[in-house]
């Protein structure tokens, strides 16, 4: 079964959370003037499954993903408009912010 990293992030009545696929956890991705360092410390919380990674992002403020996986399911869940999506490295990145 494929599980991915949730992690979130209260503060005050506002929430962030960030998904990412597992095996991406610790890896710095490059390209260009882009850096992403996908930190354990940012991304590493709870392993679940991209059903319940979806669930607690539709109800973020603010939601930060990276991978294949993760960005998949928000697409397909239709929580992320896919011309939203950058690469890097070839890695799938978004932001989501619910104004």
């Amino acid at each position: 079964m494929d599980r991915v990293y949730v992690k979130k992030y209260v503060k005050g009545e506002k929430t962030l959370v960030a998904v990412c696929d597992s095996e991406l956890i610790g890896k710095t991705l490059k390209e260009g003037r882009l850096r992403l360092e996908v930190s354990s410390s940012f991304y590493k919380g709870e392993l679940a499954t991209k059903e319940e990674a979806m669930a607690a992002l539709s109800k973020a403020d603010t939601g930060n993903l990276v991978g294949e996986k993760s960005v998949r399911a928000a697409v397909d869940g239709r929580l992320v408009d896919p011309s939203a999506v950058i690469y890097i490295a070839g890695v799938p990145h978004v932001q989501i912010i619910r104004l």
